[in-house]
């Protein structure tokens, strides 16, 4: 079983010599030149502007609405300044891993089309099965800290609605796993889109839906603060006597996992890079202009929603913007931000699983290529017309989302998991792996002043991830000791 997934991994993401490659003889060279660029692909016609404009539609998330309070536990001085570290860490292993695209000369060397095609073409044996495993790792958390951010949103829909009607001081007490059901049956229909390719739609409309809501929380963040005649908060955050010592620890821990999870791209910049049209300038280049562009875009960003967050609301900012009810009215104003969340994350989802979807299918297809079930198509009717539907695909798509929606409903704490997931994929991801290619594709020497500098960089976001992690958790188990699964 091992050895077929190796050699399923090897197949998929690192295709025979030459099997993806048109020479230029079989072309002819004015061919090749007019539309194909040197591996034969379609000529790309990305630019600065939109590998930019991807990057921030990727980064701008849900992640953005728990920057309150993040800010919250670490105050007005150590708030911001670990928003710029992280936006510092991100934007330098960015640029490290923007040079792993090509191996060897950046303006003709072999290019590398996946995140995992970089690893391989740099690293070796037992890193190569590591990366595999986090990054899908990852992305099944992604997929269970959307499910229930989605549910929280839809439930604040329902809230907003009741104190409007009840009045404030109405609990109004709804359960949120009908939600999570609800955004699991969507999520079923859309995982049916075979591949990334089709649900471009559906990523344009999540990024606007993005800026919609991140746009609402800011302008009711300084509304409140004009409302309250000045900035809340304070230099060091909340004090102790609101929380014991330990849950400040934990929260300002928790904290750095929530700002680490906003600036999560690493796994699709390579992705990225790949749409960027030949050199000259070199792929590399436009990409670091282009990442230097939308960090500092997404910074400015997240500082105002942060900040603004903060400002309005102390130490009782909510972990959740607009689901945390610190704005009640107006009501329709919040569903409709909340109601922009769950389109976006009903996008966000599909974006970050289709990777997923495709390897375990192609490792299927490897594994069993007779069996119809695996490889045969169905004919379907549907309406007047019909649609072939694979039935492996069918299956075990279904069964992923019945998965995290299930695990969902039995932990349903967004801040928690928020910062579980950030630190989960910021060392490795963001920065173990991007230092250790770039060690080895500009053969920096052992020991040398540049080597112990990057070591010292990621033992550093190591330290930062794991004490994160272990905020998360204690958070995660402080919020089992009240919850009821499928009840609360």
């Amino acid at each position: 079983m091992g050895q077929a997934v190796d050699n399923v991994v090897a197949t998929f993401y690192y295709p025979p010599a030459g099997a993806m490659e048109v020479s230029a003889a079989e072309l002819g060279d004015t061919a090749l030149s007019k539309c194909f660029d040197d591996d034969g692909r379609n000529k790309r016609t990305g630019t600065m502007w939109t590998a930019s404009s991807h990057i921030i539609t990727a980064v701008i998330g849900s992640g953005v609405l728990s920057l309150g309070w993040a800010i919250a536990q670490l105050g007005w001085v150590a708030g911001p300044a670990v928003m710029i570290l992280f936006s510092l860490v991100t934007y330098f292993t960015s640029s490290l891993l923007a040079d792993c695209y090509r191996s060897g000369d950046q303006s003709t060397g072999k290019r590398n089309y996946t995140y995992m095609d970089a690893v391989n073409a740099n690293l070796s044996g037992v890193k190569v099965k590591v990366c595999g495993v986090l990054q899908y790792a990852n992305i099944v958390g992604v997929a269970i800290g959307y499910t229930i951010a989605a549910s929280i949103s839809m439930l604040a829909i329902k809230r907003a609605n009741c104190f409007h009607g009840k009045g404030h001081a109405n609990p109004c007490k709804i359960s949120s796993t009908p939600y999570m059901i609800i955004f699991g049956v969507a999520q079923v229909f859309f995982s049916q889109i075979p591949d990334f390719d089709q649900i471009s739609w559906l990523s344009m409309l999540a990024a606007a839906m993005s800026f919609t809501y991140s746009s609402i929380g800011l302008g009711l963040g300084i509304v409140q603060v004009i409302a309250n005649g000045g900035v809340k908060g304070s230099l060091t955050g909340i004090s102790i006597g609101a929380v014991t010592p330990m849950q400040k620890v934990w929260r300002s821990t928790q904290a750095f996992g929530d700002i680490a999870f906003a600036y999560s791209y690493s796994l699709i910049l390579i992705e990225i890079q790949d749409t960027i049209r030949a050199p000259p300038p070199s792929e590399s280049t436009v990409m670091k202009r282009a990442t230097g562009v939308s960090v500092a875009v997404t910074t400015v960003f997240y500082m105002l929603c942060g900040c603004m967050g903060y400002a309005a609301f102390g130490d009782a900012a909510p972990g959740n913007l607009l689901t945390g009810f610190g704005f009640y009215e107006p009501f329709w104003l919040l569903d409709v931000a909340n109601a922009a969340i769950v389109v976006h994350l009903v996008g966000a989802y599909q974006v970050y699983c289709q990777p997923l979807f495709a390897f375990v299918e192609k490792w299927a297809a490897q594994r069993w290529p007779d069996s119809k079930f695996v490889t045969g198509e169905v004919e379907v009717p549907l309406f007047r017309t019909s649609c072939k539907v694979n039935m492996f695909r069918a299956t075990w798509r279904t069964a992923f989302v019945v998965a995290t929606t299930v695990v969902s409903m039995m932990l349903p704490f967004f801040n928690d998991v928020v910062g579980f997931l950030g630190a989960l994929g910021f060392w490795p991801l963001t920065v173990y792996f991007p230092v250790e290619m770039y060690v080895v594709q500009k053969k920096v020497p052992k020991w040398s002043t540049k080597w112990v500098c990057l070591q010292i960089l990621s033992l550093g976001c190591l330290a930062i991830s794991l004490a994160a992690a272990a905020g998360s958790i204690a958070g995660i188990k402080s919020d089992l000791k009240v919850y009821h699964p499928f009840k609360t």
